[in-house]
């Protein structure tokens, strides 16, 4: 879109591979995409795939299924560093300039530790070394984010992915930018529903909906004149989901769509949300 690169995540379309995704994203309109990451994932020939249809490998979101036991003991921490310096160096090797890391995951603990900051701080630092933008984005766990935010301050290579469902579900709808954006340097820009317990309680994954833009509650306006308001000038990147969490059907009616059907709807919506920017300078 002229003005703003658009971004979107490699989906779990039934049948397409990532290679099909990166082509249809391309003819749909998008500019940039990111992907998961596994060990032996084959970056190098997404990377080189997305060279060769003129798409932008914006960032690759690394696992966080270790993320909680970073913040213990070092014996304990080691397969979770040992994974998030793979990712970056993969990254590195690729040209991929970000990687996007979770700092928590969990619901029942809310007290960073002097060994998680030590742990991460070997993953920072093999960030700044590599070249590669490391994005903590904001989850459940927000006193996590704030000590590591803090700690690093002063590593140019460590930033802010910022969550607009997230930010809903599981911060509250608290302007996360308001504490991070003169930081930011990645988006996962999607709706959501807010917390679905009428006491406010969170204690799952599950209010994490991942909707197209205006199909939830997202103050679409305020969400774009914030992003103005800290000169975002990078891709903005879209996180969409098709499927619904298990007991829960509000992603349903996209699973109805074709993949092209479904990408072009997230083309029109990320269009319209890139229209919003401007408005209010």
């Amino acid at each position: 879109m002229w003005k703003y690169k658009l971004g979107l995540n490699i989906c779990d379309f039934p049948g397409l591979t990532t290679e099909d995704q990166i082509t249809l994203f391309r003819q749909v309109g998008f500019d940039a995409f990111f992907t998961g990451w596994w060990q032996g994932a084959p970056i190098a020939r997404w990377k080189a795939h997305a060279e060769e249809v003129g798409m932008e490998y914006q960032s690759i979101h690394s696992p966080f299924r270790h993320a909680a036991n970073l913040w213990r003991s070092s014996e304990i921490a080691k397969d979770g560093i040992d994974e998030l310096i793979a990712c970056l160096r993969d990254c590195a090797e690729n040209e991929i300039p970000i990687m996007i890391a979770h700092v928590f995951i969990g619901f029942t603990e809310h007290t960073p530790t002097p060994e998680g900051i030590e742990n991460y701080g070997k993953v920072a630092t093999e960030a700044k070394k590599l070249g590669v933008k490391l994005a903590f984005e904001n989850t459940e766990g927000e006193e996590y984010l704030a000590s590591l935010m803090e700690a690093f301050a002063d590593n140019d290579y460590v930033g802010f992915c910022w969550d607009t469902g997230h930010e809903m579900c599981y911060n509250r709808s608290k302007d996360m930018l308001s504490l991070y954006g003169d930081r930011l340097i990645a988006t996962h820009l999607n709706d959501n529903l807010g917390v679905w317990n009428y006491n406010g309680e969170i204690l799952s994954s599950r209010d994490d909906l991942h909707l197209l833009p205006f199909d939830g509650i997202g103050d679409w306006q305020g969400i774009a004149d914030r992003l103005d308001h800290h000169h975002f000038d990078g891709v903005m990147t879209f996180e969409l989901k098709q499927t619904s969490h298990e007991g829960r059907h509000e992603n349903d009616v996209y699973r109805e769509m074709t993949p092209v059907r479904y990408v072009t709807e997230a083309y029109k919506r990320a269009c319209r949300v890139a229209a919003l920017r401007g408005k209010n300078q």
